[in-house]
């Protein structure tokens, strides 16, 4: 078996680095990155490849980096490697602050900034599996970053040892770090192109052993209400309040119970994430989810059909709904090819791993790589809790993922 260095230091190192850096997106921007501070972690990520002796070291006019390991051999595939830089909008992301839990005992993991929150063993058996480990979090305000930042730690540390290790043998390995995926836009069109990748891997998922294939096809909605104003002491059979509408929206979809808070498994959803406005006018925002086209259809019928049937119950109301395109389920093109897969598979098998595949309840942007001609499956990093206070990773996991990633390049040589 292939013995590789310990890289349990340089992962902490940078993990600890990058998510100390702010780079949260914000859907509600129309920048390309949709925010500045991204920029921040891009740029830091361009001095270090430099510094680390990569080639073609580029930050696109889109906000994403690439960068390239020459190969050793030639007649290889060229393999990718992708991550985002960018943290989730849903929660705080603002001044993380990394907590190292060295050797972790065990007990329960408390907060210095959140006297209220704990994450323990009983909460997780993944953790419970993870004593003596380095375990990395934040300080209890604010999500960690491992999301994705880990991946970038991951792919970092790879690129690092393949530099420095010129008689491992590979092909020409290209790298692509994103913004802005936690809002659907982390693969521009121009990006897959510009990547020059055969196949490539995000670096993206949760437990070890899981490879991913498989993700929702996914659409957004814009529903925007508009009601009539009137003096509320004055208003009977003139008022039109557009919160009401909005309520019986929201409320007529809940009767199906088909919310992410009802569903699991392979069911889909439509999910009212964002409410804004008053009784004059309001605006919800929703994701529609399936993992199949039709049943991703019959959602856009359905939200179309509850606002058509509001507008009609409320007189004088104007109701519109426009369905936007994501992403689709990686599934459809990676079935007809899984030599990415494949080559993943007898990776994990190598580091004594059993290769898990289930359905993503979500995306990446490997759905976004592989619609656009990039096959482009996702790996795990460790990453758990992820979206909110209790985030944490294991930097062993992350250590294990770096050696999964080289025995794939090294596989792809032969």
């Amino acid at each position: 078996m292939t013995r590789f260095p310990d890289f349990d230091r340089a992962l902490e190192t940078r993990l600890v680095t990058y998510c100390a850096i702010d780079s949260q997106s914000d859907e509600t921007s129309s920048n390309q990155p949709s925010t500045d501070i991204q920029l921040d972690m891009q740029n830091h990520l361009v001095a270090e490849l430099q510094r680390i002796g990569a080639l073609d070291v580029t930050l696109t006019e889109y906000g994403a980096v690439l960068a390239t390991v020459p190969a050793t051999v030639a007649g290889c595939p060229t393999i990718g490697f992708c991550a985002h830089v960018d943290t989730a909008p849903q929660f705080n992301a603002t001044g993380v602050k990394p907590r190292v839990h060295k050797a972790w005992d065990g007990a329960n993991i408390t907060f210095p900034d959140n006297a209220d929150l704990h994450l323990g063993t009983d909460m997780s058996d993944y953790l419970a599996s993870k004593v003596g480990d380095e375990i990395i979090t934040a300080s209890g305000l604010t999500l960690l970053g491992a999301d994705d930042k880990s991946g970038v730690a991951i792919i970092m540390t790879l690129a690092e040892h393949l530099l420095n290790t010129p008689d491992l043998k590979h092909g020409k390995i290209r790298l692509a770090f994103t913004p802005d995926e936690e809002i659907g836009r982390g693969v521009d069109e121009r990006l897959s192109a510009e990547f020059g990748a055969d196949f490539a891997f995000t670096l993206d998922g949760s437990r070890a052993g899981s490879i991913e294939f498989e993700s929702f096809s996914a659409d957004s909605a814009v529903v925007q209400i508009t009601g009539v104003s009137a003096h509320p002491g004055f208003a009977k059979n003139k008022l039109v309040n557009a919160l009401h509408i909005a309520g019986k929206i929201i409320g007529d979809l809940d009767v199906d119970g088909e919310t992410p808070e009802t569903t699991d498994g392979r069911d889909g959803f439509i999910h009212v994430y964002d409410m804004a406005g008053g009784s004059s006018e309001a605006t919800l925002k929703f994701i529609l989810r399936d993992f199949e086209m039709d049943g991703l259809e019959a959602r856009r019928q359905r939200l179309r059909q509850v606002c058509e049937d509001a507008k009609n119950a409320f007189p004088g109301a104007k109701v519109s709904c426009e369905i936007t395109k994501q992403y689709r389920n990686m599934r459809y093109w990676l079935e007809k090819d899984m030599t990415p897969v494949d080559l993943a598979r007898d990776a994990y098998s190598a580091e004594g791993l059993d290769p898990r595949s289930v359905p993503i309840r979500g995306g990446t942007d490997g759905s976004r790589f592989t619609e656009l001609g990039i096959p482009c499956p996702n790996l795990f990093t460790g990453m758990q809790e992820i979206h909110g206070p209790l985030e944490w990773i294991s930097v062993q996991d992350m250590a294990m993922a770096t050696r999964i990633c080289l025995r794939l390049v090294e596989a792809a040589a032969r």
